[in-house]
């Protein structure tokens, strides 16, 4: 056994009289990596999700060869274990470098192998496995049986390799950009099926020419000993951008509230509107059009288009299972209740938990949540399916601002892997498109809010509590246009969101259902954020 002073300190190498392509067939080198090392590294990335529970003890799920023309590297399937009695999976994929001078900052372990020293460190790294995970998506034949599965899209033919990247700053996976016109997005916390993003992907562009999201270009599965299948990487094509909707938001919503001091607008005397009314830009009053701008509405007006687009293909199959409409039943209200209750009950221990650390009209509207505990509740329990006519699809799930694209006066969409808290079975069930809406509603309002929270105090002569007045004049009117131009789309379709009064009816129940998630995270990392979610529930439960 190698000594356990080199253990800790990790500048002995191990020594190990193994061939690199036999050494994970080593009981000793499996149980050092695992065990002493394996833990320090993975903690600190930050691809890693289990930061927030304590780690018992890291296990080797699965292992393969990543290989062409006898160039060999591992991929590891890795079973994290908690002290809070769960597990998740994770990929990593390794290489032995001997150059001294590579990868410092990102070495696993030092080690000997066979007499030559060198270390272990993540493979992606390394332009040698870049290019070869490339090239193995490039050279896909049309069917593969091997454990290790690559797949080629017709849309990528004769592509050969000339260059790679990392794509930058991302918190759950790693994304590599090829011949800066394709992306690589390595997933690294892995699920027992095929990952939401590379199906959406996949099934979107492929079946659906769906223009407005990355085309799918090819994809790296592992069939794993229980014969599930878990998808490793996807290949995309790379939309040159401006950046993404959020940024994009907040900037146009700057000039927005800029214009209530350049043209003197008295915030008392804009026009107001219903909330969910469905408007054209016809039935936007021109005093609101001359203090926000037209080019706002058009955006608005565009996006909504794309959203409608992307429901409308995801609404029109009647073969593929896992992408046929469904109706709500039975079984979808009792998982849907079982979900909203335990959340519900999460975010209400967390707000009386929190209530010392707010003020203001945060704390105000906390107070009303937790009076309204009762009523909230029993919104979540009343939903009757019964008298739902609408259908059910897939949809993107964690829908947002920051999940789209600005490219020319135009969006992609991006980023179909599903809201990050939910199972991956639960990200596949179908649900009303509305669901994807009233995320987008919950994200302009967030945009509105950040925009007063970030500038409000430097930039803007009116005080918190008129910007906020402007606020939900302006929040009105960006969702009614949205839902105006979204509905008329869908409905010219043919997509089934049913009846005017069930469609309000989701969309409130879905937009309830975002603001309680959110008021989760705003209470455990920023609390003067929380008046942002507390607002959305409190117009909805007044409304």
């Amino acid at each position: 056994m190698p000594e356990q002073a080199s253990i800790s300190a990790l500048n002995q190498p191990f020594k190990f009289n193994k061939s690199w392509n036999e050494l994970l067939d080593s009981n000793e080198f499996v149980k050092v990596f695992l065990s002493d090392v394996l833990e320090d590294y993975m903690v600190k990335q930050r691809w890693y999700g289990g930061k927030s529970s304590q780690l018992k003890y890291i296990e080797l799920a699965e292992y393969f060869k990543i290989q062409q023309h006898g160039e060999v590297y591992f991929g590891l399937i890795l079973e994290v274990n908690f002290v809070e009695a769960f597990y998740q999976h994770y990929f990593l994929p390794i290489a032995f470098v001997t150059d001294e001078n590579f990868a410092q900052n990102d070495r696993i372990l030092p080690i000997e192998i066979n007499n030559k020293k060198g270390y272990i460190i993540d493979a992606v790294n390394l332009e040698a496995f870049r290019k070869l995970a490339f090239e193995r998506i490039a050279s896909a034949e049309p069917k593969d049986t091997t454990k290790v599965q690559y797949h080629k899209s017709h849309l990528f033919e004769n592509k050969t390799y000339e260059s790679s990247r990392f794509m930058g700053v991302e918190q759950s996976n790693t994304s590599l950009v090829y011949n800066e016109k394709y992306v690589l997005k390595f997933f690294r916390r892995i699920f027992a099926d095929k990952n939401p993003d590379y199906e959406m992907s996949r099934f979107l562009s492929e079946k659906k020419e769906f223009q407005n999201t990355p085309s799918y270009l090819g994809s790296i599965n592992l069939v794993d000993s229980e014969n599930t299948n878990l998808t490793i990487g996807l290949l995309q094509e790379m939309i040159p951008n401006q950046g993404d909707a959020w940024t994009y938001m907040l900037k146009e919503l700057h000039k927005v509230f800029s214009n209530l001091e350049y043209k003197n607008i008295n915030i008392d005397t804009l026009p107001n509107t219903e909330l969910y009314q469905r408007l054209s830009i016809q039935d936007i009053p021109p005093q609101i059009i001359d203090w926000a701008g037209l080019s706002l509405f058009n955006q608005v007006k565009t996006l909504a288009k794309r959203t409608a687009e992307m429901h409308i293909a995801l609404g029109s199959e009647f073969e593929e299972t896992a992408f046929t409409p469904a109706h709500y039943n039975g079984d979808y209200s009792v998982w849907l209740k079982n979900k909203m209750l335990h959340q519900f009950q999460n975010r209400l221990n967390a707000i009386e938990n929190n209530m010392h650390r707010l003020e203001g009209l945060a704390l105000v509207l906390a107070n009303e949540f937790v009076d309204k505990k009762n009523s909230i509740r029993k919104r979540f329990v009343n939903f009757d399916w019964t008298k739902l006519k609408g259908e059910r699809i897939r949809i993107h799930g964690d829908y947002h601002l920051g999940q789209i694209l600005v490219k020319d006066n135009d969006f992609y969409i991006i980023d179909f892997e599903g809201e990050p808290e939910s199972t991956i079975r639960d990200r596949k069930v179908k649900q009303p498109p509305l669901k994807d809406v009233a995320g987008l509603f919950r994200s302009f309002h967030y945009a509105i809010y950040a925009t007063i929270f970030n500038n409000g105090k430097t930039h803007y002569k009116a005080n918190q509590e008129a910007l906020f007045k402007a606020s939900e004049v302006l929040y009105r009117y960006i969702t009614g246009l949205f839902l105006g131009t979204y509905v008329t789309e869908t409905q010219n379709a043919n997509l089934n969101l049913g009846y005017n009064q069930e469609r309000i009816f989701i969309l409130k129940y879905c937009l309830l259902e975002k603001a309680v998630y959110e008021l989760g995270y705003e209470l455990n990392s920023r609390p003067e954020w929380a008046v942002i979610p507390l607002k959305g529930i409190s117009n909805i439960i007044n409304h």
